[in-house]
This record gives C-alpha cells, sequence and structure tokens, in this order.
C-alpha cells in the first residue's frame, strides 16, 4: 500500500498577535481547523531579469488550496524560527535556491475561512536554476500578461490573486 503524502497537522507554529509578537504555540491541525489562531507565514515572489514572475503549482494533497498556482515560496515560521531563516529554510526548500537578497514589501494578516496568517511578503530577482521539491508539484516563470488572463479564473490561489493585487505588481 503506498502511504498518501499530506502536511503534519501535529508541527509547531507561534502564535502572534498582529504585530508578529508571540502570544503561545499550535499545531498546523489547530491553525488550520477554522480557529483564526493568527499564525506568521513568509512569502517569497521570484522575479528573472525579464520580469516575468514564478509560481509554483500546489500539490493535490496539500491541505490548503490544492492544485493552484500560488507565490513561488509560501511556507510557515516554525517555532524558534525568525522570519528570515524561515524564508531562507523554505525557498531552499521549495526551489533549491540558496544565494538570493530578498526585499520586505509588505506584512498584512490574510484571512480565509480556515486560518489566519501574518503575511511577510518579499521578492527577489533571480536568474539562476530552480530546482522545485516535492513540497510543489513543479512551477514556471510566467509572464505579467499571463497572470493577467488567468486571474479570477480559479487558477490561482485567492491569497496570490489578493497578494499579486496588494502589492500593485
Amino acid at each position: 500500500m503506498i502511504a498518501t503524502k499530506k502536511d503534519n497537522s501535529e508541527e509547531m507554529f507561534p502564535v502572534v498577535d498582529e504585530e508578529g509578537n508571540i502570544i503561545s504555540a499550535a499545531t498546523r491541525g489547530e491553525c488550520h481547523s477554522g480557529s483564526k489562531l493568527l499564525h506568521p507565514v513568509v512569502h517569497l515572489h521570484v522575479f528573472n531579469s525579464q520580469g516575468e514572475i514564478y509560481l509554483q503549482k500546489r500539490p493535490d494533497w496539500k491541505d490548503i488550496q490544492p492544485g493552484k498556482w500560488d507565490t513561488a515560496v509560501g511556507g510557515h515560521v516554525d517555532l524558534g524560527e525568525n522570519i528570515d531563516q524561515a524564508l531562507r529554510r523554505e525557498v531552499q526548500e521549495e526551489l533549491g535556491i540558496t544565494e538570493f537578497t530578498p526585499e520586505l514589501l509588505d506584512h498584512y494578516v490574510f484571512e480565509s475561512a480556515r486560518e489566519k496568517e501574518l503575511v511577510f511578503a518579499h521578492k527577489a530577482v533571480y536568474d539562476g536554476p530552480v530546482t522545485p521539491s516535492a513540497e510543489t508539484d513543479g512551477g514556471r516563470f510566467w509572464s505579467m500578461q499571463e497572470i493577467q488572463e488567468n486571474m479570477g479564473k480559479g487558477v490561482f490561489t485567492p491569497n496570490f490573486e489578493s497578494e499579486f493585487k496588494r502589492l500593485g505588481f
């Protein structure tokens, strides 16, 4: 029998206030259960020098927005990590990139029916090799025109669409 891959519902996340101060801790399962426990996440928008943006495809086994195209890197801050550590870990895990210069664009609260996140959105320009991991279902660079043509059609995660508009890409 083949085991189905899924997120670790026991993984521990910090619970924060809207300023990012840690106030407690909770499991991934608790944070994604509709509890609205605010937990920090990092995003990295990866652009190439032609102005295209790299998006990852979320695997079908993900517990949130399976099968949709999303921000190049998106991941939770683990208990005990700071934002930069989490960003660098997630970028290496998801895309195999270790050398990049992130620029913090914004931080804001994103809320869906299942969760509430304090998002730290970054961008970087990168022209080197991208090696998507098994945490993703691959990825590719998209032109801004391709993004605009597919907005609102269920191709992208609502979080990506919201952030794309928010950041004025």
